[in-house]
């Protein structure tokens, strides 16, 4: 009786070791399938370290001579004095809504609506308590009575007004779209500009910004959604798959490395249900 019992004691042992034994096995096999397929990844589209021109290294004469000491001592001094430190956060706020129906647009105001969720942007915008460094606008009279009702909460913030930023048709969107037509000449006229308005805009710090900047921009949906694909190196055409509340806050850091973090893409948590609008009639 005794035996039996050992022989079956000696048996479940036997027999955890075994299924131990497996499982330990199939686990090292899972570990090296999961590096083999790290190290022999190939991405579809290889992220651009350069993509605005500042990556440090492109930025100093190329050694005239290979293994010069002399050569390499000049591009590490070189490197230090080109490369930043500081980071820049992009806060990019869609305008509040506005009267559509007016023709000019000195005439497209802001609804009463709008006002409201121009006060509660701000109201947030001010909640997060960072050191805000500058503001800078579209021309376009939305977007101006916007940025005027944020200032309230910060009336010592440095202005700047700018028409490349205002409203446009950047590229023919992917898929396409009934009311944007591809032949448009809005297009040719637009989209050169909202290109000119990224280049300018986003980029890394200068190496002479000691420490990270907080800067406001107030435009656009079809500005900023365009913006947030260039700044991902995603596709451009596909500026138009994703849609912004009014007054809704994007906010996009580019480190010193370039690799640029989206931490909100049209956060509007700062609105209640009753002030979320895409367009003039509340959706």
């Amino acid at each position: 009786m005794v035996l039996a019992q050992r022989a079956k004691w000696l048996y479940a042992v036997a027999g955890s070791g075994v299924v131990l034994g497996m499982f330990s096995y199939f686990q090292s096999e899972k570990k090296c399938a999961e590096m083999s397929w790290t190290t022999n990844f190939e991405p579809s589209v290889k992220w651009d370290y350069n993509w605005d021109r500042r990556e440090p290294l492109s930025m100093i004469k190329p050694a005239e001579k290979e293994n010069d000491p002399i050569e390499q001592n000049r591009i590490n001094e070189q490197k230090v004095k080109v490369t930043p430190t500081a980071t820049r956060h992009l806060f990019l706020i869609r305008h509040g809504q506005y009267n559509e129906s007016a023709k000019a647009d000195v005439d497209r105001r802001l609804t009463e609506l709008g006002i409201k969720q121009a006060q509660a942007v701000g109201q947030r915008l001010l909640d997060l308590k960072f050191n805000y460094t500058s503001l800078v606008r579209s021309s376009m009279t939305r977007a101006i009575e916007t940025s005027d009702i944020i200032l309230k909460n910060f009336p010592d913030l440095s202005v700047k007004t700018d028409d490349v930023l205002r409203e446009g048709a950047p590229i023919p969107p992917e898929p396409p779209v009934g009311y944007y037509k591809p032949e448009s000449k809005k297009y040719f006229e637009d989209g050169a500009r909202i290109e000119a308005a990224f280049r300018k805009y986003f980029h890394r710090a200068e190496a002479k910004q000691k420490s990270d900047s907080y800067e406001i921009i107030v435009c656009h949906a079809n500005v900023i959604r365009y913006f947030v694909c260039r700044a991902l190196q995603f596709p451009p055409e596909a500026w138009l798959r994703f849609s912004l509340h009014h007054c809704s806050i994007t906010w996009v850091a580019i480190p010193p490395t370039g690799r640029v973090r989206v931490y909100a893409i049209g956060d509007s948590g700062h609105l209640s249900k009753d002030k979320m609008t895409t367009k003039y009639k509340t959706h």
